[in-house]
């Protein structure tokens, strides 16, 4: 088994054991790291932070904008459907003025007349047995 000779704290009151060399045990070379990176500032998080920023920032305005056409096109249609109601109720108030005014005597007498029909004289009493 590999033991790394810095893993263990150091105390400066008690006499320090035997080193890992002295012992005759195997010792690991250490790897050498840089000291930005040790204290992890590396400079490579700058970018992938402002790309992600700029990719949030798109998504947020993509959203906006499918919103606004969804807005758009629910206003499209609320006015419309507004004006087909007009319409309709245009028709109907017609239709019910063209069967109060045909509906009433004078009319029914005159398309009577117009088809050939005549007035009917006087009614026929038939006397009872």
């Amino acid at each position: 088994m590999a033991v790394y000779e810095g893993a263990r704290p150091r105390t400066i009151a008690l006499p320090r054991r035997p080193g890992l060399r002295e012992v005759g045990l195997p010792v690991l070379p250490r790897r050498r790291a840089r000291a930005a990176v040790r204290a992890r500032r590396t400079t490579a998080g700058r970018p992938g932070f402002v790309l992600g920023a700029i990719v949030v920032a798109f998504m947020l305005a993509f959203f906006s904008l499918a919103q606004e056409v969804r807005v758009s096109a629910t206003s499209y249609d609320i006015g419309r459907l507004q004006v087909e109601r007009e319409r309709l109720d245009a028709r109907l108030q017609e239709i019910n003025s063209d069967l109060s005014r045909l509906g009433r005597e004078p009319a029914v007498r005159k398309m009577a007349l117009d088809v050939g029909l005549g007035q009917l004289g006087e009614p026929v009493i038939l006397p009872a047995r």
